[in-house]
């Protein structure tokens, strides 16, 4: 059997097709585990901020079973000693870009045998005003958006199974809305000079 680093992205496609289900009761739970290990793992001076994001973050909301977690660092951490602690301690990483605009992406949870019970996505960013957070919160506090997100994912899970590429930009219009409103409504609210560490 291939380790998942040997498959094509049509292959990783395949294995790993975009499945949504019925919100989980234990997503939070699951969020706080995860977010108490990276803690204790980095150190509470390596972070300036962690989040739950992504849809498991909005109760009652269909996803796929994977709980985001956005992880913010000052511009002057190393990344290196935190990619390395990180992999060593199970994450796998995906992404490692410097430009336009830091961030690093890992995952847990994505085994040659398909998905794991739990599964992770980690996105780790320079401390900043990031529309995920926004956009979490309008759906949370607008129920009507998220019932009707969570019709257009249905949609786009049924057309692109197993294309991510193609499901994330078929959202993209609708994050962008909601996105751009909830900045409006919540204003500054993530601004690094308006926020306490975590």
């Amino acid at each position: 059997m291939k380790e998942l680093s040997e498959m094509s992205l049509e292959e990783l496609w395949q294995l790993f097709p975009i499945v949504l289900k019925e919100y989980d009761q234990r997503y939070p739970a699951w969020y706080e585990k995860e977010r108490k290990a990276i803690v204790s793992l980095l150190g509470e001076e390596t972070i300036r901020r962690i989040s739950h994001i992504g849809s498991t973050a909005v109760p009652g909301l269909q996803s796929k079973p994977t709980v985001d977690i956005l992880l913010e660092i000052s511009e002057d951490c190393p990344p290196g000693p935190l990619c390395a602690a990180l992999q060593k301690s199970g994450w796998t990483l995906m992404l490692e870009q410097q430009k336009p605009e830091f961030r690093l992406a890992f995952n847990k949870g994505y085994t040659p045998q398909g998905f794991a019970e739990q599964v992770y996505h980690l996105h780790v960013r320079h401390f900043g005003d990031w529309g995920e957070l926004y956009f979490r919160d309008y759906l949370c506090a607008h129920p009507e958006e998220a019932s009707a997100y969570a019709a257009l994912k249905m949609e786009l899970g049924q057309r692109y199974r197993h294309d991510r590429d193609g499901y994330t930009a078929a959202k993209a219009e609708f994050v962008r809305r909601c996105t751009s409103l909830a900045r409006a409504e919540f204003a500054g609210r993530y601004r690094p000079d308006q926020c306490s560490k975590m």
